[in-house]
């Protein structure tokens, strides 16, 4: 038998690589206990993308269990053990705001379980390759201290500097900055998953997400950047924006491309390679860009206001360059504009919306 394993499998990159892989493997083992309702409440509630991979995928098979307890895990490898050919791991506590809140809770989840994880496939599934969402907050503050000029609706990179035409590259520093405690819980996970590459010779692969959206987001204030404004359009709920005038610039990824990538590098893995994973220049926008457009999908005028205050560990300027894992894996490309994943992502929420799911 071979068996794909998903932690995370409920939120918006675990779901959409239980469907990805659902009809490539015998069975899709998925591990998630819905942590994230409790990191951000009700808006976090995945228990609907649960249920939907469960009425969807006749092969998907759920565990409610906690990475942060290798006892929980261990029967899992123990039973499925070298019939696993993949781990997906996507949990994570995912915001720098929450993890200030609770240090112990927020590096258990990210690191703590990540070597947990680790671990159990090290001993019980040594040859399936391991895939980890890592996050561009590895790279701390580093980034805002670019040469940025500020435009009409956004922050760019000077003209003239080698990130201009495609975004930060994986050389640039993790060191000698301010992560956010985030950030470093991330960094300590992101590390030891290149080290079980490197040093066991676990095939291991590191991907350090730009903004992740898609149809299946449960976006909260804290976390899902356009999928929670979207919602707010939607509803007219009111939407904050934390500094950098709104110009604040990101790259954004739909699901579907980056679990794409996964599945490239599955099928060739380089064990402990690192790749930056987003939209890259293909697909990024501003604050008051994504508001733009959020309004002209929904004909709706946003409901919003602007603090001075930006959030620690906030990029001003971040657009991932691809170029290493285009060159690796040249049969990739991005799939999904920032236009029509955010019609997608209007259509998810108000059918959910409709139907009460959120």
């Amino acid at each position: 038998m071979n068996i794909a394993l998903v932690t995370g499998s409920a939120g918006l990159i675990g779901s959409e690589s239980a469907a990805f892989l659902s009809d490539k493997f015998d069975l899709v083992v998925g591990i998630d206990n819905n942590l994230r309702q409790y990191f951000f409440g009700k808006d976090g509630n995945t228990e609907w993308n649960r249920n939907r991979l469960e009425e969807s995928l006749p092969n998907y098979k759920h565990y409610s269990v906690d990475i942060r307890e290798a006892s929980q895990l261990e029967p899992i490898f123990k039973e499925y053990g070298s019939d696993i050919k993949i781990i997906v791991h996507t949990a994570a506590q995912p915001s720098h705001d929450w993890a200030a809140k609770e240090p112990f809770t927020d590096f258990g989840v990210n690191a703590t379980g990540t070597l947990n994880l680790l671990e159990m496939t090290r001993l019980h599934a040594p040859e399936a390759v391991f895939i980890f969402t890592s996050t561009n907050k590895v790279y701390g503050d580093n980034p805002n201290y670019l040469p940025l000029v500020e435009l009409e609706t956004r922050w760019e990179i000077d003209e003239s500097h080698p990130y201009f035409k495609d975004g930060i590259d994986e050389k640039h520093s993790i060191d000698h900055t301010k992560h956010s405690v985030f950030g470093a819980s991330k960094v300590a996970a992101d590390i030891m998953v290149q080290e079980y590459g490197r040093y066991f010779g676990l095939k291991t692969g590191i991907f350090r997400g730009g903004c992740l959206t898609g149809p299946n987001h449960s976006g909260a204030q804290l976390h899902g950047f356009l999928a929670y404004l979207m919602k707010c359009a939607i509803t007219g709920n009111h939407y904050t924006i934390f500094g950098y005038k709104g110009k604040q610039v990101r790259d954004n990824i739909h699901s579907h491309d980056l679990v794409n990538m996964f599945w490239h590098f599955y099928q060739n893995p380089r064990p402990g390679e690192v790749y930056n994973a987003g939209g890259g220049r293909f697909a990024n926008c501003s604050m008051l860009e994504a508001i733009t457009l959020c309004e002209k999908i929904t004909g709706n005028k946003m409901n919003f206001s602007y603090s001075e205050t930006n959030r620690i560990g906030d990029h001003i300027w971040y657009i991932s360059d691809l170029n290493k894992f285009k060159s690796h894996y040249p049969g990739w490309n991005w799939e999904y504009g920032l236009e029509e994943t955010l019609v997608q992502i209007h259509d998810g929420i108000a059918s959910r919306l409709a139907g009460s799911a959120i």
